[in-house]
C-alpha cells in the first residue's frame, strides 16, 4: 500500500469514527485542515438544530434547552432528521478521502518528501516529523 493510499485510508477510519459518535470533520482534522473541519462541524451541528426545529414535536422537547437537545435519544427521532444528518456524515468521510488522496495542499509547494508536511525553505527540518532536510541551493556565478 502505498503512503498516499495508507493516509487516505487512516483519514476515512477516523472520519468514521469521529461520524459513531456524530463528529464532522474528524478526517479532515487528521489531515491538518483545520478550517475545513470547523466548518464541517458547523455545517452538520447546524443542519442538525435547523432539522430538530423543522421536524422535531416542540411539546415532546424543549428546542430551546440546550440540555433537552443533548438528552434526546437518536433511536427516538424521526427518520427525516436522522437521514439527513448519517447522510451529511458520510459526504464529510468521502471528502476527508478525497483530499488525502489528492495529498498536501502547500501554497508555495514545497513539502516534506517523508510526511508531505508543509515546509519553511529558511530552517533545515521539516517542523512535522523533524526529519532532517537538504536544500539544493542554485550556484551563483561571481
Amino acid at each position: 500500500m502505498t503512503r498516499t493510499r495508507r493516509r487516505a485510508v487512516i483519514a476515512a477510519l477516523v472520519a468514521v469514527l469521529g461520524a459513531s459518535v456524530g463528529v464532522a470533520g474528524a478526517g479532515h482534522l487528521y489531515l491538518r485542515r483545520w478550517r475545513r473541519a470547523a466548518a464541517w462541524f458547523a455545517f452538520v451541528i447546524g443542519a442538525a438544530i435547523v432539522l430538530l426545529w423543522a421536524f422535531v414535536d416542540p411539546s415532546t422537547v424543549a428546542l430551546a434547552d440546550p440540555a433537552a437537545i443533548a438528552s434526546l435519544d437518536p433511536g427516538s427521532l424521526p427518520a427525516t432528521v436522522t437521514a439527513p444528518i448519517f447522510g451529511l456524515l458520510m459526504v464529510s468521510t468521502v471528502d476527508a478521502y478525497r483530499l488525502a488522496i489528492a495529498g498536501p495542499q502547500t501554497s508555495d509547494g514545497l513539502q516534506c518528501p517523508n510526511c508531505g508536511g508543509d515546509l519553511d525553505p529558511e530552517i533545515d527540518f521539516c517542523p512535522w516529523c523533524t526529519i532532517e532536510l537538504e536544500w539544493e541551493y542554485p550556484e551563483t556565478e561571481e
